[in-house]
């Protein structure tokens, strides 16, 4: 019987999650996975929704279950088993049948799928989806890519399970093909830069200061009240509180500090070179997850050259702390729009970005309260670039010299905070109107007679290097 109004491919963590949204928005679902007892047992967990909700262990089965034309969710992990997903499924159905590729697919596998799907001429959709498993539970931000007319056939469905802010739907479309895929990167990327200025800050009060973690948190729970307030600040306030329930010793104590990552970081951080974006703090925050699994390596230098000095005399506050985070957050912020527009005008996207502002301030692991005055930012003006918005402008020209200080004070006591440094410098070279790179101009003249501009304008392309070259 064909009453599903959609179908979704991928039990794990995040399709049973987003299966229940769908679900309990009061939309019928046929659910598939390849291991059929994680299927049944789904099913068997789903309580109350059991009834809009449909399981079936065929893939004929799924698409028999869905009311045409179909729409079925792809929830399977990235890469290969996606196109052997797709190619399990197309033939069973018809061309105005859709599949939405739902997961964290790298944008050019998007594109590629995109093209095909155009060729054969059945929809297909790439949207990113945040949140995490709460998220994808009770309302996650979406980022759709693709063909508009696919778009607003399911956008009733996704605009339902979406986060809501002031009644206002975290969903919508970004453009065509691997658009929404690659606004997703980019929020990926924001959030390794985000996640690793908090981890240095939490370093410098841990290391610099000697705080313990229970009272780290209450330093990051009460910045939570202020500008700060964001859902990656009130989580580390609760993981700094926590304690392990086997010694009894902080949380935080016990993790073994090696990060993992999924790769749309990388991604993010390698399209930024190939469009020629300067994305310093993000590209930091990566190389600082790289490190942080090269733990033996780690290890040797410290024997090596011993532990670096790890007090902070005592000239930093709290307060320069606050700053030092406030000015790291607008400047990473402002790096990953940059990248966005870079891309929207490379691709022919004319992604939104003001509603890429908007569908991020709920449901996303970056939702923070800056980002209404960031689409605001943003709407006034879409190609300036963020930091010289008025309002960040203001911000930043009161909290850099927290930055700077915190910069400067980590850097003689040992303390690695490359994210944070990475946002000053780059913050530094883009107030400074005349640049050293006419030094890197004369070289490249010198040793390969690349030319150069003169700032009169005048004649005279070559320096006077002669023979030396």
């Amino acid at each position: 019987m064909s009453d599903a109004a959609i179908g979704l491919i991928g039990l794990g963590t995040m399709g049973a999650m987003l299966a229940l949204n769908i679900a309990e928005k009061g939309f019928p679902i046929a659910v598939w996975n390849r291991t059929t007892a994680v299927t049944r047992q789904f099913a068997a967990g789903a309580g109350d929704l059991a009834a809009r909700i449909t399981p079936t262990e065929s893939l004929e089965a799924l698409v028999a279950a869905i009311t045409p034309p179909r729409a079925i969710i792809l929830m399977v992990p990235a890469g290969p088993a996606v196109d052997e997903q797709i190619a399990a499924l197309r033939p069973l159905l018809g061309p105005d049948d859709m599949i939405i590729d739902a997961g964290n697919a790298n944008f050019h596998d998007t594109n590629r799928r995109a093209a095909d799907a155009a060729a054969a001429g059945v929809p297909f959709l790439g949207i990113g989806v945040s949140g995490g498993e709460e998220g994808a539970r009770h309302g996650p931000s979406i980022m759709g890519g693709g063909p508009i007319a696919a778009w607003d056939r399911v956008a009733p469905i996704l605009t339902a399970i979406a986060a809501k802010h002031e009644g206002e739907a975290c969903a919508t479309w970004m453009g065509e093909a691997g658009a929404g895929h690659f606004v997703k990167a980019v929020h990926n990327g924001i959030e390794y830069a985000d996640m690793q200025m908090i981890a240095e800050i939490y370093g410098v009060m841990r290391d610099g200061m000697g705080m313990d973690a229970a009272a780290i948190g209450e330093v990051f729970r009460g910045w939570n009240a202020g500008v700060l307030k964001s859902y990656l600040i009130e989580i580390s306030a609760a993981v700094s509180v926590a304690t392990d329930p086997v010694t009894g010793s902080p949380m935080l104590d016990v993790i073994l500090d090696r990060a993992g990552q999924k790769g749309t970081g990388s991604w993010t951080v390698i399209e930024a070179q190939h469009l020629g974006a300067a994305i310093p703090a993000i590209e930091a925050a990566v190389m600082a997850r790289n490190l942080s699994a090269r733990l033996e390596e780690r290890l040797a230098g410290e024997a090596v050259f011993g532990a670096a000095p790890r007090a902070l005399p005592g000239s930093l506050s709290l307060d320069v702390l606050e700053q030092a985070l406030i000015a790291g957050k607008i400047l990473c912020y402002a790096q990953g729009f940059a990248l966005i527009s870079a891309a929207s005008a490379s691709f022919g996207w004319a992604l939104p970005l003001p509603a890429i502002a908007r569908v991020w301030r709920e449901g996303c692991i970056i939702r923070s309260a800056m980002l209404d005055d960031m689409a605001n930012a943003l709407t006034d003006a879409p190609d300036r670039n963020l930091m010289l918005a008025p309002f960040f402008a203001e911000k930043l020209a009161s909290a850099q010299t927290g930055l700077r200080d915190t910069v400067a004070e980590c850097a003689r006591a040992g303390l690695p905070v490359p994210a944070l440094a990475s946002g000053l410098a780059w913050f530094d070279m883009m107030r400074t109107g005349r640049s050293t790179a006419n030094m890197i101009q004369a070289q490249r003249d010198f040793f390969g007679a690349h030319g150069f501009e003169r700032v009169d304008g005048g004649a005279g392309k070559h320096g006077p290097w002669g023979a030396h070259g």
